[in-house]
């Protein structure tokens, strides 16, 4: 059971996912003075969620005792097994979905991979927001030219979307794919007047995050959202640290919400079956008497 069903107020429910806690048992280990600290509240209100929590993880644990037990009578423990030859097709046959840039595919190995988390940082101005733009234009490209015929969720951090700008990159995929139909293919025609640049901006789901507690509660609301679009091909996250640097003090809190945040991405990607792409900034690390660029918060 997740934190957000508890029969909590949901300003609590709010204070308990800001800071880390998502499911049920990741607040069995810890005391009522530690769990007011964290949340600031008063002790007797933090008792008070916990006894809540402990109360719908007996009944949770109760319910799903007698499915259990039926589950063990019939589950099959080589049905869920695969063989490494198994796992090499599976990853040999995933398409991938092009940068629009040959050497950066050729970097990243056919470019952004599905099923995967990749993590693109740069320095402010390089051009990281466009690609963002341009790989939730790309997704959409149809599967007769090579591409997943997907939607995309682009999830805003920093305000730097530009819907005119992925108006005009939206553009520039439909003439490429022309071009493409003109010396290649000859049946496309009518596909090509069928798809219009305000097409691929109906496909783009744009989702603007204001704080790091807005931010973690949709990537736990993804699963519901992803449920209920299973075209959606790709996960755009720009930036993902921007609101971590700014309003976070407690660093070991900080480092053990992005960690659940890469893992609930992570988790994602391999169930629907979709890439994620972090941006990133970079910041300057000093090792062994030299300074150098490395991710943001890594």
């Amino acid at each position: 059971m997740e934190i957000w069903r508890l029969p909590i107020s949901a300003s609590q429910r709010g204070k308990l996912i800001s800071s880390g806690y998502t499911s049920l048992s990741s607040l069995s280990s810890i005391s009522s003075s530690d769990l007011a600290r964290e949340l600031k509240v008063s002790e007797s209100e933090a008792m008070n969620i916990l006894k809540v929590a402990s109360h719908s993880r007996g009944s949770e644990t109760s319910n799903a005792s007698c499915s259990i037990v039926e589950v063990l009578d019939t589950f099959q423990w080589w049905a869920g097994a695969q063989s490494a030859w198994d796992m090499l097709h599976d990853e040999e046959s995933l398409m991938h979905i092009t940068t629009s840039s040959a050497d950066l595919d050729n970097i990243l190995g056919g470019g952004i991979h599905c099923k995967e988390v990749t993590e693109i940082g740069g320095v402010p101005g390089i051009g990281k927001t466009q690609l963002g733009i341009q790989i939730a234009v790309n997704v959409q490209i149809p599967n007769d030219f090579g591409g997943l015929g997907g939607k995309a969720i682009y999830i805003d951090t920093e305000g730097s979307f530009m819907v005119e700008r992925a108006f005009q990159i939206a553009e520039a995929c439909i003439e490429d794919m022309s071009e493409y139909n003109r010396f290649l293919r000859k049946d496309f025609q009518e596909c090509k007047i069928k798809m219009l640049p305000q097409d691929i901006l109906e496909n783009i789901f744009y989702f603007r995050i204001c704080s790091y507690t807005e931010q973690i509660a949709l990537i736990n609301y993804l699963d519901k959202f992803l449920s209920e679009h299973k075209d959606v091909k790709v996960i755009v996250v720009d930036s993902v640290t921007f609101h971590f640097r700014q309003d976070f003090d407690d660093m070991a809190l900080r480092t053990r919400v992005l960690s659940g945040m890469a893992l609930k991405l992570m988790n994602l990607a391999k169930r629907f079956s979709l890439a994620v792409v972090l941006l990133n900034q970079v910041t300057t690390k000093h090792t062994e008497a030299s300074f150098q660029l490395a991710l943001a918060l890594v």
